[in-house]
């Protein structure tokens, strides 16, 4: 019979919450780590009991809660609670606590927990657009990330009262995908890089209701933007039609068409390292689209005419051969086949000057809108990467691998 002695470990998690308005969106991070086998401690500062109570936290995580470091201290808990945590998170991490804990100030038991700390640790900010962009915040990020730490971007949206602006603590459950691949032991090797990623599947509009489009859900594109987010770069993901959370840390462009998604590639890769074009962009679009809705009458619909849609990848290959900026230094494309798959992927490879191209089978219950993904990454300088099904995240970190041994 197994005894309790028998059993792991559960992952040890140091919750950090700091006073902002978002506290209460921590108690939801707060029970995906308790309900998927993780002991977490909570550690509030003094001003986030403010926002939720001492007794909230403690039902939820089962352990005791404190702020102050003069509670049981015959533990020492200052310093023990950092010493024996595998992870520690501040959700969420306001301008207050960036600062406290770039210049190693210690006047509460979370700031003392995160100089004692030696494992890995996330921010996951939230504040007004206007603290989150003055230059002291971002030198304060900065200096974080320069030390090692995961300093998520915040997200776009409604803040408090009637503001809108980047400041928003991203999605708890995307927290807790990120937190969960750092305790995978990734480690950040894209920190300070920046990477753009599309995804979805573009629309051409034949009138103001119906559309040109392809059955790609864009889940690849986000995994591939999820896991960029969780080795430590900063990624743009341009998508095109998603109806999916945006990853945390991640800045997300909004498009619909071929010709919009274009535009905000060439425009994000201005500064880019690395691009992974994983979104499945429209071959054609209509010549030309009605203003109003095509109606159905008794003869046959008139024909409706086709133009080529500028080919993205190729475009960005191209710009590259000729020094023609903008472009970034590795080039990585998707390539959706239904049959011959690694003979029509050879030729794209070479159509399409990219350094690494990932090819897939595409059809019924393969590939789009499904959680799991195969392919083979082919590439002009080594031998091919077949990747096993599995996960999409496991796939893009295959991807990542293979971009990261490219950079310069």
């Amino acid at each position: 019979m197994r005894t309790s002695e028998d059993a792991p470990a559960r992952p040890s998690v140091v919750l950090g919450v700091s006073a902002g308005i978002a506290a209460y969106k921590a108690c939801e991070l707060l029970r995906l780590f308790t309900e998927s086998g993780h002991d977490v401690r909570v550690v509030p500062t003094r001003e986030a009991l403010r926002f939720v109570g001492e007794p909230t936290w403690a039902a939820l995580s089962g352990n005791p809660v404190t702020a102050d470091v003069w509670d049981s201290v015959h533990e020492v808990p200052h310093v023990r609670i950092g010493q024996g945590a595998d992870l520690v998170v501040v959700a969420p991490a306001t301008a207050d606590v960036l600062a406290k804990a770039a210049h190693g100030i210690a006047g509460d038991l979370l700031t003392n927990t995160l100089l004692t700390a030696r494992c890995p640790v996330v921010f996951a900010p939230a504040m007004h657009t206007e603290m989150w962009e003055h230059p002291a915040t971002q030198a304060n990020v900065a200096v974080l990330r320069e030390r090692g730490a995961l300093v998520l971007d915040p997200a776009v949206g409604r803040l408090t009262g009637a503001d809108t602006g980047r400041g928003r603590l991203p999605d708890p459950a995307e927290i807790f995908e990120v937190c969960r691949r750092v305790l995978s032991g990734r480690s950040l090797d894209l920190t300070g890089r920046h990477v753009v990623v599309s995804a979805g599947g573009t629309r051409e509009a034949i009138d103001p209701v119906r559309f040109i489009g392809n059955r790609s859900s864009g889940l690849q594109g986000y995994a591939l933007a999820r896991t960029a987010a969780a080795r430590g770069a900063r990624v743009t993901l341009v998508a095109a039609n998603v109806a999916l959370p945006d990853p945390a840390g991640v800045a997300v462009v909004r498009v619909e068409s071929a010709l919009q998604l274009r535009d905000a590639v060439l425009e994000a890769v201005a500064d880019a390292d690395a691009v992974v074009m994983a979104a499945a962009v429209a071959d054609f679009r209509p010549a030309a689209r009605s203003d109003s809705k095509i109606k159905k009458t008794s003869a046959e619909p008139g024909a409706v005419h086709l133009v080529k849609n500028p080919d993205i990848l190729a475009e960005l290959g191209e710009r590259r051969r000729e020094g023609a900026a903008p472009y970034p230094a590795v080039i990585a494309g998707f390539a959706a086949e239904t049959d011959d798959v690694l003979a029509n992927g050879r030729a794209k490879l070479a159509r399409k000057g990219c350094d690494l191209l990932v090819v897939n089978q595409v059809g019924e219950n393969l590939a789009f809108g499904t959680p799991d993904n195969a392919a083979v990454v082919l590439s002009a300088d080594a031998e091919p990467v077949e990747i096993p099904r599995g996960p999409k995240e496991a796939l893009a970190d295959v991807v990542w691998d293979l971009v990261a041994e490219r950079l310069p």
